[in-house]
């Protein structure tokens, strides 16, 4: 058995400029998915998908591997998560190299630890899943959530739960967007990282956090600081 850690990492972030080699409470933030995939002891290669040379020598100063440059086809703002991870995995094959199982880190991802990379990996593989990722509970139950129109007339999208109280309603959750570990070849035939056969693991909302604007940098930070506090 072989696994193969993905690193997704393109140079053309807009809303944060130089995103994946940004600082993060001093040093860069795809460091941090580096090094809990080292951590982790899981992975036989870990690789970093780039397009960018700054983000390559960080990422193997950091221990990653950088075998080939991401095409120019799939370092643009259309390209799929699953793109990437199907362009590196033709590249390794085309060099003899192929893996059981894939897990795609994000290169932002600063509060994945070694131990939920662990965790999702036993959950994958005892449960036969095609792929496994960690998810979080919404804050208030989405059946009872509001659409606004152009004239600010506001409705339920599902007025049969108006009247429900909160805690009678099903818990509902959502990608962190941190990592998908994956049955290499069930990804590859269904051409998808989600599919009618993922599992989850279930973290905190401390534990996530959305880094698309210098706010939720700030933010992430502190909930990173936090956490370290606690533990």
């Amino acid at each position: 058995m072989s696994n193969l850690a993905i690193i997704p990492a393109r140079g053309g972030s807009k809303r944060i400029p130089k995103k994946n080699c940004k600082s993060f409470l001093g040093k860069p933030i795809i460091a941090y998915s580096i090094e809990a995939a080292i951590k982790s002891g899981l992975f036989d290669e870990i690789m970093v998908s780039t397009d960018d040379e700054e983000i390559a020598k960080i990422a193997m100063d950091y221990g990653a591997k950088v075998p080939f440059l991401r095409s120019e086809k799939n370092a643009n703002d259309y390209a799929t998560t699953f793109d990437v991870i199907e362009e590196v995995l033709l590249n390794y094959q085309s060099i003899n190299k192929t893996f059981n199982y894939t897990c795609c880190l994000y290169a932002c991802a600063p509060f994945v630890t070694a131990n939920k990379l662990q965790d999702a990996f036993t959950v994958l593989k005892n449960n036969d899943f095609d792929t496994v990722l960690p998810v979080t509970a919404f804050g208030f139950p989405i059946q009872r959530a509001f659409k606004v129109d152009e004239n600010n007339k506001t409705s339920f999208f599902y007025p049969e739960f108006s009247l429900k109280r909160s805690q009678d309603l099903e818990q509902s959750y959502h990608d962190v967007g941190q990592f998908y570990w994956m049955n290499t070849d069930k990804c590859l035939q269904k051409k998808a990282v989600i599919t009618d056969n993922t599992g989850s693991i279930i973290i905190s909302e401390m534990e996530a956090q959305d880094i698309d604007t210098e706010l939720d940098w700030k933010l992430a930070e502190l909930k990173y600081e936090l956490l370290q506090s606690i533990t």
